[in-house]
């Protein structure tokens, strides 16, 4: 008996379908902005006008949902680190993306989290944001090592997870809005090719 040797391509979304999803993206991006990620999935279907059967059919989890929300700021920021590569100034170019990664992280409540695990977690659905942040900040990274501003042997993850520990701290410090400035400072100082001088 004959054997098929290629898989056939997935079915395009039915209308119906497309709406629902479209609709609990838009839930869900309002429900993260004021609740954080840990908003109610089945609030979140229910605002939507569906079942949370309908829900876990899209996003078979809350990392997969959390996930396709984010996409967007995602390829806000991939865009912006492709502007940042005609910088003159490499070192600054890092520390204005990483700056954008921040922000980003900070805009619902739980996101930073979310990444730092991602980061120990390739298999996730939330690779799919973190993933390509950290190719995008490797390029900025190595700009940064070759023009002598950033010493050699920092590895982008690590520069990542400092970056969404930040984001973290801000969360958790929200009367002090200069925070995130101050620690991406500290950190490109720790970062320098020349480190600052240790005081006695």
């Amino acid at each position: 008996m004959a054997t098929e040797s290629t898989q056939a391509s997935p079915r395009p979304m039915r209308a119906d379908a497309r709406r629902n999803y479209e609709r609990l993206l838009t839930e869900a991006r309002t429900a993260f902005t004021e609740h954080g990620t840990e908003a109610s999935l089945e609030d979140i279907a229910r605002r939507a006008g569906v079942g949370i059967g309908t829900l876990y059919r899209h996003f078979p989890n809350r990392t997969a949902l959390m996930s396709a929300v984010f996409q967007g700021e995602v390829d806000g920021l991939l865009a912006r680190s492709r502007e940042l590569l005609a910088s003159p100034e490499p070192c600054r170019a890092l520390l204005d993306w990483l700056r954008a990664c921040v922000a980003h992280a900070s805009t619902y409540r739980g996101l930073s989290r979310a990444l730092l695990a991602a980061q120990a977690d390739e298999a996730s659905a939330m690779s799919r944001c973190s993933l390509p942040l950290r190719e995008a900040g490797s390029v900025l990274l190595a700009r940064a090592q070759a023009a002598g501003a950033v010493r050699a042997g920092v590895d982008i993850v690590d520069v990542m997870q400092l970056t969404n520990a930040i984001s973290l701290a801000a969360e958790q410090s929200p009367d002090d809005p200069r925070l995130p400035d101050r620690l991406l400072s500290l950190t490109l100082q720790g970062l320098a090719a020349t480190p600052c001088p240790e005081g006695p």
